[in-house]
């Protein structure tokens, strides 16, 4: 799920070698926290939010296949 939301982030940033994902795991399950540079977070978030919204649920989708919990925070 890493590498997806990696490879979503870095074709949509000007600065792709700013891009990192980390993996948090706790009782609510999987974490992912997307951190980019800072002129490239309003191309991440898009316009009100949907590139981010687009991610999240991607994310979602993926998890609920494997039978578990993910969520997506942008840093």
């Amino acid at each position: 799920m890493r590498e997806l939301i990696e490879y979503i982030a870095k074709s949509i940033v000007n600065a792709p070698d700013d891009v990192v994902v980390t993996e948090e795991t706790d009782e609510q399950g999987l974490t992912l926290k997307l951190k980019v540079a800072d002129d490239d977070k309003g191309r991440v978030i898009g316009k009100q939010g949907r590139v981010a919204q687009a991610m999240r649920t991607l994310v979602r989708v993926k998890a609920a296949k494997a039978g578990s919990r993910a969520s997506l925070e942008i840093i």
